[in-house]
């Protein structure tokens, strides 16, 4: 369920504690089993993302059309690169440190890294 705190904020970092709370085990071994295919079929992460991916609605996409419908965000601003990165950052957590991340890392990524470059106001 995609969450809805009234914020763009209270949403990237409940979707990311969500992740952080189920799925941190699960990528971590996912990475390490994958690496072998990849290599051996030529293929990357974001060749498997798109194929698992189809038909699915990006939670992602209502987090960041209704903090656009409040005025929180500029629109413009949100790049493919940009609208992952969070996530991209806590994957990269899990993978480097094999366990889950913690709360005080979590709103580092979303409060100095991530919203400064999609506010409307920056």
């Amino acid at each position: 369920m995609t969450p809805d705190t009234g914020s763009l904020r209270g949403d990237v970092l409940a979707l990311m504690r969500e992740v952080n709370a189920t799925r941190a085990q699960l990528a971590t071994v996912m990475s390490v089993h994958l690496a072998g295919y990849y290599q051996e079929t030529g293929t990357s992460p974001a060749d498997l993302r798109r194929i698992v991916a189809v038909g699915r609605e990006n939670p992602l996409d209502v987090l960041f059309a209704r903090a656009a419908d409040r005025g929180e965000i500029r629109p413009e601003r949100l790049s493919d690169r940009v609208r992952s990165l969070p996530f991209d950052l806590l994957r990269h957590e899990f993978v480097m440190n094999l366990a889950p991340v913690t709360d005080e890392v979590l709103t580092e990524i979303v409060d100095t890294i991530f919203l400064p470059l999609v506010q409307q106001h920056t």
